[in-house]
């Protein structure tokens, strides 16, 4: 992952589904991690660490180390522009 925004998703949560379709028609450059795919653990672990145990999707983080969980898409793209 070379993004400097990565959103920890998963396939069925609608949540997840507008974050993604929403970023889709930004200039926002992230990469998807889906955090039931069994490769994938360490990040499902890491989205619980930062979430008071729970692995709530979607949890974006970003290239400063912050994170936002279940973000707007204007959250997201904010965070970004500030960051550039």
């Amino acid at each position: 992952m070379t993004a400097p925004v990565t959103v920890y998703a998963t396939d069925w949560c609608p949540f997840c589904r507008a974050l993604l379709s929403g970023l889709q028609g930004t200039d926002v450059d992230f990469d998807v991690v889906d955090v039931d795919d069994p490769a994938n653990q360490e990040f499902s672990d890491w989205v619980a660490s930062v979430n008071g145990g729970n692995r709530i999707v979607p949890t974006v983080k970003f290239a400063d180390g912050t994170h936002l969980t279940n973000p707007s898409v204007g959250a997201v793209a904010e965070k970004y522009d500030s960051m550039r």
